[in-house]
């Protein structure tokens, strides 16, 4: 009797790899609570030297989220050798052929080949990072999500910033007393409505109506970092209704969840 095959996995398997000197402890909660919307997180590693107090919020929070710290000194001063560590465990997760994607937190660029490289297998690779990361990362990412989103010290209501500080490069102070982190706010952002309206034109059916699914699908293709929470909506139904001048939503009919199923089209192209 011929074997069964194997049933297909029910969600995607990510490996989460944390770079701790360019992550704050205070994103945790947010940042599990986001990638399980993506699959479920199998591997979840951090690099640092933990030997430093600087890493003292994240020692906080390994054993409640099941993070495997990996502990990396630093060779020589001036040189990150976490980030060569990280690098040589994601290929080596790579090659077991067990993942179908890979979370990536950092807001370093030393990471974009990396997460390009990932893509190049045919893997999903969702970029975690701040809004200071440089451009080439968050393009190399299938979808980048800012991590002042995600933090637990963050207002959000507020939508403004002070100015994001760089990373120091010296040693850090040792201190007897743990400072509490600032809170990070979103830095406003304008929609960019010119932008949506092509995407619409562009994937739209002869009555200009385009299925939000696919809109929201294509968007991200073109732009990875593209987040209606950075408008200030919760999703991007919402942000079409806010701008109702220029797009109008319709609702047809019940998917297969019990949802509506949602279309959005340019207003100029009403009758």
């Amino acid at each position: 009797m011929a074997s069964k095959a194997p049933a297909p996995r029910q969600q995607k398997h990510l490996a989460v790899l944390i770079d701790a000197d360019n992550a704050s402890a205070a994103i945790v909660e947010g940042l599990f609570e986001e990638i399980a919307k993506y699959g479920l997180a199998s591997v979840k590693r951090i690099y640092g030297d933990w030997t430093l107090p600087n890493l003292g919020g994240w020692k906080q929070v390994l054993l409640d989220y099941s993070i495997q710290p990996i502990q990396q000194f630093a060779y020589t001063k001036g040189k990150n050798a976490t980030d060569s560590s990280l690098i040589i465990d994601a290929m080596d997760l790579l090659y077991t052929r067990r993942f179908d994607g890979f979370c990536l937190v950092s807001s370093d660029s030393d990471f974009t080949r990396l997460a390009a490289r990932l893509r190049e297998e045919g893997l999903e690779v969702i970029g975690f990072g701040e809004q200071k990361t440089p451009k080439p990362f968050v393009s190399a990412c299938d979808k980048f999500i800012y991590t002042e989103l995600l933090r637990n010290d963050a207002d959000p209501a507020e939508v403004e910033v002070s100015a994001a500080k760089a990373p120091s490069t010296s040693a850090p102070a040792v201190s007897t007393e743990a400072k509490p982190a600032e809170p990070a706010k979103v830095k406003p952002q304008k929609v960019p409505v010119d932008f949506i309206a092509k995407v619409i034109d562009d994937n739209s059916d002869e009555d200009g109506w385009c299925h939000l699914g696919a809109l929201g699908l294509n968007i991200n293709k073109l732009r990875s970092d593209f987040d209606a929470r950075m408008y200030g909506h919760k999703k991007l139904s919402d942000l079409i209704k806010a701008h109702n001048t220029r797009f109008e939503l319709q609702e047809r009919g019940v998917t297969a969840t019990g949802g509506k199923s949602l279309y959005a089209r340019n207003r100029k192209l009403a009758k």
